[in-house]
């Protein structure tokens, strides 16, 4: 998509009333399936990606997330500089089809402001930039709980320094804005984030907000330079 068109759909976006973002169905769901194989996904994912043109795309995305990519941890944005191109997609697609519910994001990615092949674009220009370090971090009070809840429940997944598994649409979460680990951990944990794999769901159901926290906080300080 041309750089002017991109602008013109994100202020069509501002200034119109967008349309609602659909529903489909998630964990709530008796047949839910995580991450089970659907066309757009499948369709962005095979797109031979461009980081030029996802930098241009991803001009509908630097209000809330940032030129660089660091978000805003005051205000939940997640940081996405450095996240894996398929956890991106992945995220991206599942909110433009009702997957996973974010009202706020779903005008700024919708299939009338960015196309599938743009949506894989973005992803590659994200995945590209470097992580930041000035990610906002937790109180640093139970940093030693944190770190073995999050060996004993979450490193099978997430990987022993927190950087995910872009093969198996596993975010890298070292270095992630506290706030949004937190907020997005409980959502998870208590089955409001409906596009969330039940496996994680299992291992944290017996977490309390405290250890949450605590695991959010340890993850928050791990660094990302040698990943």
């Amino acid at each position: 998509m041309p750089s002017l068109l991109v602008l013109a759909c994100w202020a069509a976006v501002v200034v119109a009333e967008p349309l609602p973002q659909p529903h489909a169905p998630g964990i709530e769901s008796p047949d839910y399936v995580w991450n089970a194989p659907n066309e757009e996904q499948l369709r962005a994912l095979a797109h031979e990606a461009d980081p030029v043109n996802g930098e241009l795309a991803y001009a509908v995305c630097r209000g809330c997330h940032r030129a660089d990519g660091a978000g805003r941890g005051d205000a939940l944005y997640p940081q996405l500089a450095g996240q894996h191109a398929t956890v991106l997609i992945k995220q991206m697609v599942d909110v433009r089809t009702g997957r996973r519910d974010n009202p706020k994001m779903h005008p700024f990615v919708a299939e009338w402001v960015v196309s599938t092949e743009d949506v894989a674009d973005i992803a590659a220009y994200l995945a590209s930039l470097p992580i930041p370090t000035n990610n906002l971090k937790g109180p640093g009070e139970q940093l030693a709980q944190g770190r073995i809840l999050y060996e004993r429940d979450c490193a099978i997944c997430h990987g022993g320094q927190g950087e995910g598994d872009a093969e198996e649409f596993y975010p890298r979460v070292a270095g992630q804005h506290y706030s949004y680990l937190d907020q997005e951990s409980r959502l998870i944990r208590d089955r409001g984030r409906r596009n969330a794999n039940p496996e994680m769901v299992k291992a944290i159901a017996g977490y309390s907000d405290a250890e949450i926290a605590a695991v959010s906080d340890y993850l928050s300080r791990l660094p990302t330079d040698a990943q």
